[in-house]
């Protein structure tokens, strides 16, 4: 029989009312007595009678009720003991933008392939954003460049992107196979937040003062699609991962820096005392698609 339909029909006998049994069970009430009609249907006999303080179960309904109980506490336990091994469940995934593109399509195809059972749902965060939603559980994991560093926060680093200089094609740099530190010097830099508000710029300073390279910047923004179309739109030259051209427009190039071995982490991150079975999973889900960039 239909579980869900046994559920229907414990919840009426226990409430010993279609109406108390449809409240609790947050739904209408019509619909419930429908499902009870074809439950009676399918066992071939009354399963209610109904008397002056409620619904009194028959002698099939008395028997059907120990039965059903017995089904959805087997189904109960299957269901517990799927989730604890990683078979079953839900697994919210956030993701930065920058890393939407190049692994995405390669990561999602693998977790359906290793947790078919799991439920997947997927929410694109920013740099203000990705600790909060990562602490407040409304994401299980979060794909994040570089790592959130929290003490409440675990994070597993699986790969890294070296950093590239995005321009207009219209630049004199982008005739240039790969741009000098010094070319740079008292150009105008579309920067991503401070490592204070998020630490996407972190990398992005030291690398500058390295080369003793001064760039006034000319805008703060929070996304690297922002920081591109202010590029495109000639505000200013980004330094930006790599994977960050998978999703760059047409009328910017990148190019990479010269001398300059930076990088960003790549890296999953979650709350420290999460017990999800799917985080391991997820993580070896992650590294096959992050080697596939």
């Amino acid at each position: 029989m239909d579980l869900r339909r046994l559920r229907y029909f414990v919840a009426v006998a226990e409430a010993r009312s279609v109406g108390k049994a449809a409240e609790r069970l947050r739904m209408a009430q019509p619909p419930l007595s429908v499902q009870i009609r074809k439950l009676e249907a399918e066992v071939g006999a009354p399963l209610f009678r109904r008397g002056t303080r409620g619904m009194d179960l028959t002698e099939a309904g008395q028997a059907l009720l120990v039965r059903a109980s017995e089904a959805l506490a087997s189904d109960g336990i299957e269901a517990a003991r799927a989730v604890a091994s990683g078979k079953r469940g839900r697994l919210s995934v956030g993701y930065m933008f920058v890393l939407a593109n190049a692994i995405l399509p390669r990561l999602i195809p693998e977790l359906r392939r290793s947790v078919p059972g799991v439920d997947l749902d997927f929410a694109e965060l920013s740099a203000s954003t990705r600790e909060a939603r990562v602490l407040d559980r409304s994401v299980t994991v979060a794909l994040c460049m570089p790592a959130i560093n929290h003490p409440e926060i675990q994070v597993a680093r699986i790969g890294a992107q070296r950093f590239m200089l995005a321009m207009p094609t219209s630049s004199p740099l982008a005739r240039l196979g790969s741009v000098p530190m010094a070319r740079l010097h008292g150009r105008p830099l579309i920067a991503l937040p401070h490592p204070d508000h998020g630490p996407a710029s972190s990398a992005v300073v030291p690398l500058l003062r390295r080369h003793q390279v001064v760039m006034p910047i000319a805008s703060r923004v929070e996304t690297v699609h922002s920081a591109m179309s202010l590029v495109l739109a000639g505000e200013g030259l980004a330094i930006l991962p790599a994977c960050a051209q998978l999703g760059a427009p047409r009328g910017i190039v990148f190019r990479p820096l010269r001398d300059a071995t930076d990088s960003l982490d790549i890296a999953v991150c979650w709350r420290r005392d999460s017990q999800s079975p799917l985080i391991g999973t997820f993580i070896k889900c992650a590294e096959k698609a992050v080697a596939r960039m």
